[in-house]
């Protein structure tokens, strides 16, 4: 376990209430709760602030306040949990192709990912890639579609990279590709700075906030609203015309209290 790490208050925090054993179903339901009560949100790189990724910091935002985080603070928090339970468990990295052409070079390595190796075999566990939530752990098997309450998502695999693709209402969508080099604290600590300083990086000029129920996805990019039922599909999309609507949203919604005055963050938004 890791040291400094409280699990009883993050189970707490998720609603967790059932038994633990180091198997698929408790990974299952541990990842489908930390989606639904701890949104994705990156409020602090929009309002240049600092992202610390020490446990003790990710635990203060994630788990004691009324706060999101976005991959490293999501997925290194999951992490330990899941160490705590006696999962084992290897950190990975990716490089984002969500928003990229399919003929864009590679990316840097931004994103962060969790490999959980059960019995059965391997699983691939993210809670924190906020254009694209998964609900569930996904088997490490390749060129298959493995459903979910939510989704539909597939791995391939060539010249030594894994690529996860997600089903669109019209297509697949290329999420992240990477391999299973095991990542060190020191590489997360410069993708991070990366992702939370560069001009270059998408979290400096968008409010991306995004919450993954049992049924529903809701997501918030600056000022408008959307709710997608499973595969993507839009249910509805509208503008966010005020700063009260904003903060009904972020604490009815989200269940976020923003970390500075809502007026000040919805002038800044695009």
């Amino acid at each position: 376990m890791a040291a400094g790490f409280r699990l009883d208050s993050y189970l707490e925090r998720i609603g967790f209430q059932g038994t633990l054993r180091s198997d698929l179903t408790t990974l299952a339901a541990l990842h489908a709760a930390h989606v639904d009560a701890i949104p994705f949100e990156n409020f602090d790189p929009l309002l240049r602030r600092p992202v610390d990724l020490d446990l003790a910091s990710v635990q203060r935002k994630l788990v004691d306040s009324r706060r999101g985080g976005y991959c490293f603070e999501q997925n290194a928090l999951f992490r330990a949990a899941l160490e705590a339970v006696g999962f084992r468990v290897t950190g990975l990295s990716g490089r984002v192709r969500w928003m990229s052409p399919p003929e864009a070079p590679l990316g840097p390595r931004v994103h962060m990912l969790l490999k959980v190796d059960l019995d059965d075999g391997s699983y691939l566990a993210d809670v924190g890639f906020g254009a694209r939530l998964l609900d569930t752990p996904l088997q490490f098997a390749t060129d298959v579609e493995q459903s979910s309450a939510m989704g539909t998502y597939r791995l391939s695999a060539a010249d030594g990279l894994y690529a996860l693709s997600a089903r669109q209402p019209d297509d697949w969508r290329e999420m992240y590709v990477f391999n299973l080099e095991p990542q060190f604290p020191s590489d997360y600590e410069l993708g991070n700075w990366f992702t939370s300083t560069s001009p270059a990086a998408p979290f400096l000029s968008n409010l991306i906030v995004e919450r993954l129920s049992r049924d529903t996805r809701y997501k918030l990019v600056n000022r408008r609203f959307i709710t997608e039922a499973r595969d993507g599909r839009v249910v509805d999309e509208r503008a966010i015309t005020d700063a009260a609507e904003l903060h009904r949203l972020l604490d009815e919604t989200f269940r976020i209290t923003p970390p500075a005055p809502i007026e000040q963050i919805f002038q800044n938004l695009n």
